[in-house]
């Protein structure tokens, strides 16, 4: 992704990051389909966090982070990238929110629920990762984690999509055996399009795309719709997780 791509409109004292395709960012007009399929999994665990002490591993740019910390005990933003943890404990301030720079297979601090979401397809040892995860958490403690679904991520029939940053892509049934292995009872969720994402999805197969592309109004289009895109297009649900974008286990140690 070309680093001219900057978040628009920071506070003050608050160095914009460049959109690189490592990680999702909001305040990028360009990006805001990917922001808010992260934000609308990040709003379902903050409903869940009320009182809890959590920890957001890999948090990236700390809007998770801050979203968590609307609602939990406290929040502790973890991530290993100078430029992001910079810019995170910069951006985002409560009383109840701290970011550290630190990688996660090191962080150690014990917490009622973890919060790991796209970025355990980055890592060689899954496994570990969540063994990890399991050792820090309270008795009753919840670990998030999601992934995006292989077989919508990348071509029919391919064992990966080609983004360069993921090491493993995972099916539902081989995800939720990777965190089965690990914890006690583990809820497997898929995310999907919703309302407006939704109208969309079925105006393509009716298609919209020939349409628009005939009509020249292919960048006008989504010039606005882009950015016109909210959490609340995205929903949660348990079945028919083949058809799933993202996957997020809930997994109970």
């Amino acid at each position: 992704m070309d680093r001219e791509h900057l978040q628009l409109n920071q506070p003050p004292g608050v160095p914009p990051l460049p959109l690189t395709g490592e990680r999702t960012l909001p305040d990028v007009p360009e990006e805001n389909y990917w922001y808010r399929r992260h934000l609308a999994v990040y709003e379902w665990i903050a409903a869940r966090a009320a009182g809890r002490r959590v920890v957001d591993m890999a948090c990236g740019e700390g809007y998770g982070s801050d979203v968590l910390a609307g609602a939990a005990e406290s929040v502790v933003g973890v991530d290993a990238d100078p430029e992001a943890h910079e810019h995170a404990r910069r951006r985002y301030v409560r009383p109840n929110l701290r970011f550290e720079r630190d990688l996660v297979e090191s962080f150690s601090e014990p917490c009622d629920a973890v919060v790991f979401l796209q970025t355990i397809e980055h890592v060689r040892d899954a496994g570990a990762i969540l063994e990890r995860f399991k050792s820090v958490l309270a008795p009753g403690g919840v670990a998030y984690v999601s992934t995006p679904n292989l077989l919508t991520l990348a071509p029919p029939g391919a064992e990966k999509s080609d983004n360069p940053w993921h090491l493993r892509e995972y099916r539902a049934r081989e995800f939720r055996a990777l965190c089965e292995e690990r914890f006690e009872r583990v809820e497997l969720l898929g995310l999907f399009h919703a309302r407006r994402l939704r109208a969309h999805e079925i105006s393509l197969k009716l298609g919209w795309d020939r349409v628009h592309k005939a009509l020249r109004l292919t960048a006008p289009f989504y010039d606005r719709f882009t950015p016109s895109i909210s959490s609340s297009d995205f929903a949660l649900r348990e079945d028919n997780l083949d058809r799933a974008l993202d996957f997020l286990a809930v997994c109970h140690a």
